[in-house]
C-alpha cells in the first residue's frame, strides 16, 4: 500500500519507536494520528508535525477509550494502517531474593498491557478497516510490535518475554483471520534500541555494554530503523503474517 495520503494511527507514538515512525510516515506523505496515554506529550508531539497529525490520548487497556480513539481518529481521515507500539516490561522474577513468591500483579499487568492491549487494539482497528475499499490490494495494514525477548528472555524478564511471545503468536492466526477482509498482519521484534526509556534512565556503562555484544552493527539499534521497516511492510503487499526481527543479529544472554 503507498504511504503518500493514507492515515495511520501509531500507537506510542509520544516518545521512542513510536514518534519516530509517526515522523517518518509524515514526512513521506501520511496523515497520522498519534495514540498514547491522556498525560503523555502526544499533543505536543503531534502539534511539531503539523496539521497531517492529530493526537487521541489513549489507554490500550480500555475498551472504551480505544473504540472511542479510533472513532475520533477515522474523524480525521479513513484509517488504512496501524502501527502499535504502546507497551513496555517491569523487571520480576518467579521468587524474590527471599525466595517468596513475587505479586501476581506483576506478572498480570505486563500481560494486559501488551498482549491484551495489543488485541483491543487490533480488533477495532481491524473494524475500521474493513469498512474501506481496496487500495493498491489492501483494505488495511497492521504492524505490532513484539521483541526479541519473545525469543531469547533474560533473567527478570519472564512477564515481559511472555507478554513478546504472545503478541509473536497472535501475528499469523490475525493474518489468517483477516485475510478474507483483505487487511495484512505483521509483527516487528526489535533488539536493543536507542529509545529515551533506556538513554535517558540507564546507566552509561550498562547501555555501552548492550551495544557492544550486538554482532553487527555494534551499536543501539536508531528508531528510524524501526520505521523504515514498518514503513516497508506497509509499502509491500507480500509481507504479511510474519514476525521480523531488526536486531543486528543479536541472541540475548540469560542475563
Amino acid at each position: 500500500m503507498r504511504i503518500e495520503g493514507i492515515h495511520t494511527v501509531v500507537t506510542g507514538g509520544a516518545s521512542g519507536l513510536g514518534l519516530a515512525t509517526a515522523k517518518r510516515l509524515v514526512a513521506h506523505g501520511a496523515n497520522v494520528t498519534i495514540m498514547d496515554l491522556p498525560n503523555s506529550a502526544g499533543a505536543e508531539r503531534a502539534a511539531e508535525l503539523g496539521e497531517a497529525a492529530q493526537f487521541v490520548g489513549v489507554d490500550v487497556t480500555s475498551e472504551e477509550q480505544v473504540r472511542e480513539g479510533f472513532a475520533r481518529a477515522g474523524e480525521f481521515a479513513p484509517v488504512r494502517a496501524l502501527v502499535h507500539c504502546a507497551g513496555r516490561g517491569k523487571p520480576m522474577r518467579i521468587l524474590d531474593r527471599e525466595g517468596a513468591v513475587t505479586p501476581l500483579s506483576s506478572f498480570a499487568d505486563i500481560i494486559n498491557l501488551n498482549v491484551i492491549g495489543t488485541f483491543n487494539i487490533l480488533r477495532f482497528a481491524a473494524e475500521q478497516m474493513a469498512k474501506h475499499e481496496l487500495l493498491d490490494g489492501d483494505r488495511g495494514v497492521c504492524v505490532l510490535t513484539a521483541s526479541v525477548a519473545a525469543y531469547e528472555g533474560q533473567i527478570g524478564q519472564i512477564n515481559y518475554a511472555a507478554a513478546k511471545a504472545g503478541i509473536v503468536g497472535m501475528t499469523l492466526p490475525a493474518a489468517r483471520d483477516l485475510a478474507k477482509v483483505g487487511i495484512r498482519v505483521c509483527t516487528i521484534a526489535p533488539g536493543t534500541f536507542a529509545t529515551p526509556l533506556l538513554t535517558e534512565s540507564g546507566r552509561p556503562d550498562i547501555v555501552d555494554a548492550l551495544a557492544a555484544s550486538i554482532p553487527h552493527p555494534s551499536r543501539l539499534g536508531d528508531p528510524d530503523e524501526f520505521a523504515s521497516l514498518a514503513e516497508q511492510i506497509i509499502s509491500n503487499g507480500m509481507i504479511n503474517g510474519e514476525t521480523i526481527r531488526i536486531d543486528g543479529a543479536i541472541r540475548m544472554a540469560p542475563r
